[in-house]
């Protein structure tokens, strides 16, 4: 079953593409679905992109729903560790 769930926002950060040259990321797209390529019936897939350099400007990753939580998880307890005033 497809849930068509997609969450756009805008994100301000870098990525490591596929020529291994690092480019800035300005858009973040988030859904849950069935992967392209990952061996599972349905995952978190995020799209990390900075449109404006084309289609080449793109990092993608499948995820099972347990692992992007354990991500989440990871996100929230190093975000947690720093000091206040690094991470606002």
């Amino acid at each position: 079953m497809c849930t068509y769930a997609t969450v756009r926002l805008p994100v301000d950060g870098s990525a490591k593409g596929p020529n291994g040259s690092w480019f800035h990321v300005t858009d973040a797209t988030v859904y849950f679905d069935h992967p392209v390529h990952a061996l599972a019936e349905h995952t978190v897939n995020i799209d990390l992109t900075d449109p404006s350099r084309g289609p080449s400007a793109r990092v993608a990753v499948e995820l099972t729903a347990a692992s992007a939580r354990d991500v989440v998880s990871a996100i929230q307890a190093a975000l947690a560790s720093a000091p206040c005033d690094l991470v606002g």
